[in-house]
């Protein structure tokens, strides 16, 4: 077979031992040159061994150099996809294009479809190809690339006489591409000095695995010198946990089947940045950095303290940094950590300036609300990081009355996690100038002014305050008063128990026939006087005189003398049934019309 221009002889000879007649068939290469080959007329071709002082040859072939080829089987086919055509690629054979048979169906059908077509030459570009200078491509258009193929081809020389098809090569899956990239969640939990992070994403479909499927992960870290680092990781679980420091780290996860990689997963963790945040010690610099440490300064370039994923400088035992290239009034977050446990661990945070100045700028958006007689609540906007140009360590709010000869301006500390304060004990109907700066330990910087007037006093508002609390009290001691009242007036006059009357059963008149004409009038004076001394010495007897006024007919004057009669009997014998005591009084009227006694009875003083 003819290849590269050499003759490339393939031959297998007996080894011969002459002492023990042993035989070992063993297979060897050899190459001519294409200047020492006789071509395009029969020669024969054969081998010597020779070995020790034995020798034996092989069969002798006969051929044409140059008219009869036949390649090998393509080997190592790589596939890929471009939109919906798959690519192919494999070791060329020669320096010329070749005729390739190919065939392809999908992985859930049985029939093949077949195609014929010729490869292009391509340099070697893939490492994942033996090292060769060319190497063979050929497209199979118009598939569908979310679909698994099965795929085997053969190939035959164009620059020969007599060409012969090379045998077939393996059978090739072809994936369906990693279009998408992958879904990934991540959890994180804090710990001493650590962060557990568990990245979990979904796995490829099914037709992107047919092959199988390998998930690479990798994190910033690996291209950092701090211990503990890891290289790639590659898995064919869905699922990692990892532990990091307080430092930011992005991750990156891809998925690799045999068509190529799905697009990058990034996920970014940020910094675990502490809420009091304390100014690094000036002599930190001075440090050694301790054995299995690193430390790690990351620059502030945004208004807060998250800082890149990606740290402007990185000291270890083995790299010093260039104290040089740390600016001036500059802010930079820094870590300092240890590998404990095979684990990178934050030790110490702090927020480093080499050198430190006033703040640049004063605070942004000062704002008054809230304004009352005595009282104004003032916010603002924090100075941005890269502003500071220092550690922030409060602001200073000062108050100072206008055209005031007398008041002193008034000031007030605020932490500077604090972007909101209310002024009280403020003058009614004054006009406050109030500032806002930021200290740091270079001074204080820029101040941000603001002007407000209080609320005057309102008199109305305050008259009518107090007459509605006077008039409160005073309907709430009428209220009292008048129980107080009641009480005493049932002390002093208890009420009179009221007298029990016999029941009177009137004679019926003798004269039914009454008629409409008659009239009746019934006038009662009754004359009441308070038991005397002599009555509570004899209580059958007392003095009660009753006047009756009676104007009636001729014709009732019978029926009314018995009435009478029964009415003092009634009261007579009420009479011996009252107590007998000189604290009650009795009120008695009696009405008599028409038959009817009525009972009447009122309570007096």
């Amino acid at each position: 077979m003819s290849s590269h221009g050499c003759l490339v002889i393939s031959t297998v000879y007996p080894e011969i031992c002459s002492d023990k007649k042993k035989r070992v068939e063993t297979e060897t290469h050899t190459k001519f040159p294409d200047e020492q080959l006789i071509k395009y007329r029969p020669v024969d071709i054969w081998v010597d061994a020779h070995v020790e002082d034995s020798t034996c040859s092989s069969i002798r072939t006969s051929v044409v150099l140059n008219e009869t080829v036949k390649f090998e089987a393509p080997q190592d086919v790589l596939v890929s996809w471009i939109q919906n055509h798959l690519k192919l690629t494999w070791m060329a054979a020669e320096k010329h294009p070749a005729l390739v048979e190919v065939w392809f169906r999908k992985a859930d059908t049985l029939s093949w479809e077949k195609r014929q077509d010729l490869t292009e030459l391509m340099p070697n570009l893939t490492e994942l190809l033996p090292s060769q200078n060319l190497t063979y491509m050929l497209v199979i258009k118009h598939l569908q690339k979310h679909t698994a193929y099965q795929v085997r081809l053969r190939q035959q020389t164009k620059a020969a006489l007599n060409p012969l098809w090379s045998d077939w090569s393996p059978t090739v899956i072809a994936p369906s591409e990693l279009e998408h990239k992958l879904d990934v969640n991540m959890t994180l939990e804090a710990l001493e000095g650590v962060r557990k992070v568990t990245l979990v994403w979904k796995p490829v479909q099914p037709s992107a695995a047919v092959s199988g499927v390998a998930y690479i992960l990798n994190d910033t870290r690996s291209s950092r010198r701090c211990p503990c680092n890891k290289k790639l990781h590659r898995m064919e679980e869905t699922e990692y946990t990892y532990y990091v420091s307080y430092s930011p780290v992005n991750f990156s996860v891809v998925a690799r089947n045999a068509a190529g990689y799905s697009p990058q997963a990034v996920i970014q963790v940020p910094a675990e940045v502490a809420h009091d945040l304390k100014p690094c010690n000036k002599t930190l610099m001075d440090k050694k950095v301790k054995n299995s440490s690193c430390r790690e300064w990351y620059e502030l370039q945004g208004e807060d303290l998250r800082p890149e994923s990606v740290p402007s400088f990185t000291e270890t035992t083995t790299r010093k940094v260039n104290r040089n290239r740390i600016k001036d009034y500059v802010g930079y977050l820094y870590f300092e950590h240890q590998c404990v446990k095979n684990r990178l661990k934050t030790v110490n945070m702090c927020l480093f300036y080499r050198k430190e100045n006033v703040t640049k700028k004063a605070p942004q958006e000062l704002f008054a609300f809230n304004q009352t007689r005595n009282s104004v609540t003032v916010s603002w906007k924090a100075i941005p990081v890269v502003e500071r140009r220092g550690f922030l360590i409060h602001y200073n709010l000062c108050s100072v009355i206008i055209h005031s000869q007398d008041e002193q301006k008034q000031c007030h500390l605020i932490p500077a996690s604090l972007l909101k304060f209310q002024l009280e004990n403020l003058r009614p109907n004054a006009t406050y100038n109030i500032s806002v700066a930021g200290v740091t330990a270079a001074g204080e910087g820029p101040k941000a002014t603001i002007t407000i007037n209080t609320l005057p006093l309102n008199i109305m508002n305050g008259v009518l305050k107090l007459g509605l609390v006077l008039a409160t009290i005073f309907i709430l001691l009428l209220i009292v008063c008048t129980c107080i009242c009641k009480r005493m007036k049932k002390k002093i006059c208890p009420p009179v128990p009221k007298p029990s009357f016999l029941q009177l059963a009137f004679h019926q008149p003798v004269n039914q026939n009454w008629t409409q004409e008659e009239h009746e009038e019934v006038e009662h004076d009754v004359t009441l006087q308070p038991l005397s001394e002599t009555l509570a010495k004899n209580a059958n007897e007392t003095v009660m005189s009753l006047h009756i006024d009676i104007r009636r007919t001729d014709s009732m004057v019978s029926e009314e003398t018995n009435g009478d009669n029964l009415i003092s009997k009634a009261l007579t014998d009420s009479k011996e049934e009252m107590p007998n005591t000189e604290e009650e009084d009795l009120l008695a009227l009696l009405l008599y019309k028409k038959g009817l006694v009525f009972d009447m009875k009122t309570d007096s003083c």
